[in-house]
């Protein structure tokens, strides 16, 4: 049978479309086990994630982002070959993002997930034969961003927020602000990871003379190089002039034909998160409990609660009830006479009661638990091994009542009474009566033979009553010996049974209460270490 569950997205989204499942399932495994924080974080990835895989793959979305003054809506008119976007006096700061698609197929349900209000978009296409191929922005989906040195908190949150759902980064720079450590501690470094899919511009390079361009850009790759951006395309324009936007035109066109920004982009925020998971839950097999660490775990809590001492107790009740019960009628009588009132009766009372609950040793089951999650917490990372002890030992901090109930709810049967017990006893009385009806014959034939007038009949000389006062009497005494014997052999085979039940009962309260339990917690890192792994685009 094939154990491996089934895509959680589409498989169209290739590689990263797995890993995003696989995130998915770390996701599902350590909620509420793990840090929520990172729980959280991981969930909207996925969400994020898997939303992206699904609406308009043929389309990448590049976000413009920069400093108030950088040009940043100057080049995204430019790019566009309109005036989309307000610049300079008219509206000093980008207070809202505009976006540009080229195309409309599929391009409005994606800009409606990104919350790009309709009155903010705008679609544009290419005039056939006037555009040249290499500059064609067909499948282009273009945001200019706010600015996000604003002064208005809201305009950071909508860059934050509109950072996170581009496929391609364009942060656009000028030659004044540049080194602006703003930019770089809040945007640049924290983004390392998606070198791939981030762009530098050097806009409003015609404010700087020829000579000092190539050292300007050294510059910036330099600061670039800091932040973990080694390598990152840094292209100069002059958005006013014209000078560069058709090799920024280009560039765009490399990402929107490679067809691959979105599964990159998308596949950094996985790995990322991933990294994090592994980090706190861990990566190795967990190593889990045996069958001989079950079976070890059911019969301690089987000594905890006295099962061989009930079981001793019941055999020897049985075998007191069955001599009682079968012996022969006088032995019955001096036996009763020196037991304690109802001994029998209260002991087989107490076995299948609720004083039979009252042997179960609380310490004792309490220690047993503690052991095994701590156990089947080895090699798993302190996260997992407190996951473990909240699903175990927390919950059973009364499993000694519990199991105290269950026992007490076994039927064991001990107060059936063998059939062969009342067939015993009908036939020891008949013996007994042949006794005592022989005695008395044979006393009457001594009576009567003092005054001459006996008479009897006889075998081998001898009277029969003689024959039948003996003959009963042995065998009363030689039936008590064996039916002595038959009951200890049917106490012992009662016994055992009252043994395997109440095993059985603490067997099934320790699968349902900590078994189940810990395999459900094994269970669990185990999915979240395959689920890391897949993220991570490792085999498992």
């Amino acid at each position: 049978m094939n154990d491996t569950p089934a895509p959680l997205f589409s498989t169209s989204g290739g590689d990263v479309a797995a890993r995003v499942d696989g995130l998915a399932r770390a996701v599902e495994a350590t909620a509420g086990r793990l840090d929520a924080a990172l729980v959280e974080e991981g969930d909207t990835v996925v969400r994020r994630a898997g939303d992206r895989l699904r609406l308009a793959s043929d389309r990448t979305v590049v976000a413009l982002a920069g400093a108030t003054g950088s040009g940043k809506s100057s080049l995204f008119n430019a790019v566009a070959g309109i005036e989309l976007s307000a610049v300079g006096v008219r509206r000093p700061t980008t207070s809202w993002a505009m976006a540009v698609a080229w195309g409309e197929s599929g391009t409005r349900d994606l800009l409606e997930w990104m919350g790009i209000p309709e009155r903010q978009q705008m679609s544009l296409t290419s005039p056939l034969g006037l555009v040249p191929d290499d500059t064609n922005l067909d499948g282009l989906v273009l945001l200019d961003l706010p600015d996000h040195d604003s002064t208005e908190v809201s305009h950071h949150l909508e860059v934050d927020r509109l950072v996170q759902y581009a496929d391609v980064l364009v942060w656009v720079l000028d030659p004044q602000k540049y080194a602006d450590a703003a930019i770089h501690e809040r945007y640049l470094r924290p983004l390392a990871r998606h070198a791939g899919v981030t762009m530098v511009v050097l806009n409003q390079i015609d404010k700087l003379p020829p000579e000092k361009w190539d050292g300007t850009l050294q510059d910036v790759r330099r600061l670039l190089a800091e932040d973990g951006l080694s390598g990152v395309p840094v292209i100069a324009v002059s958005a006013l002039r014209g000078d560069g936007v058709d090799d920024f035109k280009r560039a765009l066109v490399r990402k929107i034909r490679d067809k691959q920004a979105a599964g990159m982009r998308t596949g950094a925020d996985v790995e990322h998160v991933a990294k994090a998971f592994e980090q706190i839950s861990g990566d190795a097999p967990a190593i889990g409990l045996t069958d001989s660490d079950r079976e070890q775990l059911v019969a301690t809590l089987a000594d905890a609660a006295g099962v061989s001492a009930v079981a001793d107790t019941a055999e020897k009740t049985l075998v007191s009830q069955a001599v009682s019960a079968t012996t022969w009628p006088p032995l019955r009588l001096v036996g009763r006479s020196k037991a304690p009132a109802g001994g029998d009766a209260s002991a087989v009372r107490a076995l299948g009661g609720d004083a039979l609950g009252a042997r179960v040793q609380r310490p004792a089951v309490d220690v047993a638990v503690r052991d095994v999650a701590e156990k089947a917490s080895i090699g798993l990372t302190p996260p997992w091994v407190q996951s473990m002890r909240r699903a175990v030992v927390v919950p059973n901090h009364d499993l000694a009542d519990v199991l105290d109930q269950a026992m007490a709810r076994t039927g064991l049967g001990l107060d059936r009474t063998p059939a062969w017990w009342s067939v015993v006893k009908v036939v020891q009385w008949a013996v007994l009566g042949v006794t005592v009806a022989g005695l008395l014959w044979v006393l009457a034939l001594a009576g009567a033979e003092a005054t001459g007038s006996a008479s009897a009949p006889t075998i081998a000389g001898v009277w029969v009553p003689v024959y039948l006062a003996v003959g009963g009497l042995v065998v009363g005494l030689v039936l008590a010996l064996l039916t002595t014997v038959a009951a200890k052999s049917s106490a012992s085979r009662r016994a055992h049974g009252v043994d395997d039940a109440l095993r059985a009962t603490i067997a099934d309260v320790t699968q349902q209460r900590v078994l189940a339990p810990v395999d459900s917690e094994l269970a669990a890192y185990e999915q979240a270490r395959r689920g890391i792994a897949v993220a991570l685009g490792r085999n498992v």
